[in-house]
């Protein structure tokens, strides 16, 4: 995951041997670096003097503000290709958006992110990412089609403004165009990407509808499963019609289960796997559980889904073959059923009726899942514990009790949420923190896990400061029953 880092913004127009001098002096303190200009070809300077990005004749405050947010979070790619919304394209996405809904047909924004650049750059070198990406490119745009304007948003990142009725299968053709691989001087390449939309909601200005897709693909790119996110729960009638559909996926069997490998430090092997939910929609492809779930809270489901879910990921792991017979299966519980009366003895005996072993089974809760209910959540905790399995909170570290919780719950593991753990190699901050969680919970007895861990240099900082187990992209995604037992047998 790429980390949001500090920019500098330098005007150039009019003052060009001055703005070099600032862009050197910014890029030699690790900024990233965008730069204003009146002419999209005058760039090449700034980028060679270390610019990240620039913007050529901004229009209003908005798209130098659009733009900076872009920097920010901007990735890896290549510079002499690293204009944001040079001009034309920009103007020419806004002003699509503007016409449609002038003319009441509305508008979609599909934000996309290509992933696994930084392992191609590691295994190819440079020039072949910036080859791939240049097919990406030509792939996106392909797959989007005639009616739609793509914008280049910095070095891993496109935009584009398409009709709403074209909008969900033209994301799910970018994901899976994406994913096929990639042919680079008679290399193969494999590429992923991360895919945010957001559909126009009434009096909505273009500019928002951008953002509302950043936020998707933010979300999207935060998320270990869904390549495809949809805009938040004020986007109500994308929401809405995720719902309806919902009422459908669970007789479709369009709702299924991946598990995310838990690996133990100290032995380097797999010793449980976590349980996501996935939704195959028929349309849009592999959705995360964030999305499944908030189509389930507009449509009234959250209660239906979640036994649902549990029911069938205590089924399949029941099933599992010899070779993942000492695993332990994380399963979560959500908000909805720590505020059911009666819910430990229904959910045990769910466990029961599966022939899954209690000791073997640990579930997990949030800490949002808690906030209003922590006397319910530690009495129903206390009582699955005291029925033989364990408990875990999980995404520690992003509530506002987090000590609390530890002091009240009756507890295990502690899971700290991916945002600490991805950051820990870059910001001093979230390596004292870690280490104080890791320390704390050591001196109460409880197991530590690391979620979100994509790279090397992050398991070694966190191996250092005491932590158990970890989970993340470094070892795995979510696995099917196949690959699972291939990854354990290969141990």
């Amino acid at each position: 995951m790429l980390a949001e880092r500090s920019v500098a913004l330098v005007d150039a127009r009019g003052r060009e041997d001055a703005a070099l001098t600032e862009v050197s002096s910014a890029a030699a303190r690790g900024e990233a670096v965008l730069v204003l200009t009146g002419d999209a070809g005058a760039a090449e300077p700034f980028l060679r003097a270390g610019a990240h990005a620039f913007l050529a004749s901004p229009r209003d405050a908005a798209e130098v503000a659009m733009a900076l947010r872009f920097a920010r979070h901007g990735g890896l790619g290549d510079r002499r290709h690293a204009s944001l919304f040079d001009g034309e394209d920009h103007a020419a996405l806004l002003d699509r958006l503007a016409g449609w809904h002038a003319a009441g047909r509305g508008g979609t924004v599909v934000a996309v992110a290509l992933s696994r650049l930084d392992l191609v750059n590691a295994a190819h070198g440079r020039e072949r990412v910036d080859a791939a990406i240049a097919q990406a490119a030509g792939r996106i745009t392909a797959a989007l089609g005639a009616d739609a304007v793509v914008a280049r948003a910095g070095g891993d990142r496109f935009l584009a403004a398409l009709p709403d009725e074209a909008a969900i299968p033209a994301a799910a053709s970018v994901s899976r165009e994406l994913g096929r691989p990639f042919d680079v001087e008679g290399v193969p390449v494999l590429l992923g990407s991360r895919v945010g939309v957001a559909g126009h909601a009434p009096g909505e200005l273009p500019e928002a509808l951008v953002t509302h897709a950043l936020d998707a693909l933010d979300a999207a790119r935060a998320s270990d499963g869904g390549t495809v996110h949809v805009a938040g729960s004020d986007r109500v009638a994308t929401l809405d019609e995720l719902a309806a559909d919902l009422h459908h996926a669970v007789r479709r069997e369009e709702i299924g289960i991946v598990f995310q490998p838990q690996v133990e430090i100290a032995t380097g092997r797999i010793s449980g796997v976590e349980a996501l939910a996935r939704w195959t929609h028929p349309v849009l492809g592999p959705l995360g559980a964030d999305t499944l779930f908030a189509a389930a809270d507009r449509a009234d489901l959250g209660i239906a889904l979640s036994d649902h879910i549990q029911e069938l990921t205590l089924a399949r792991a029941a099933a599992w073959p010899r070779a993942l017979g000492q695993l332990r299966l994380s399963l979560n519980l959500t908000a909805a059923d720590v505020a059911r009366p009666g819910f430990a003895r229904l959910f045990l005996s769910r466990v029961d009726a599966s022939g899954f072993p209690r000791g073997r089974l640990t579930v997990e809760l949030t800490e949002t899942g808690m906030i209003q209910e922590l006397g319910r959540a530690a009495a129903l905790l206390a009582e699955l514990r005291g029925a033989g399995c364990r408990v875990a909170i999980d995404d520690f570290g992003t509530g506002y009790s987090s000590l609390a919780y530890l002091k009240a719950l009756p507890l295990d593991y502690v899971k700290i949420d991916k945002a600490l753990a991805r950051d820990i190699a870059g910001d001093p901050r979230d390596r004292v923190v870690i280490r104080g969680v890791i320390e704390i919970a050591c001196a109460l007895g409880l197991g530590v896990i690391a979620e979100g861990v994509e790279t090397p240099q992050q398991l070694a900082l966190l191996t250092a400061e005491g932590c158990g187990w970890y989970q993340g992209f470094l070892r795995a995604g979510g696995l099917d029953e196949s690959a699972l037992v291939a990854m354990v047998e290969g141990e």
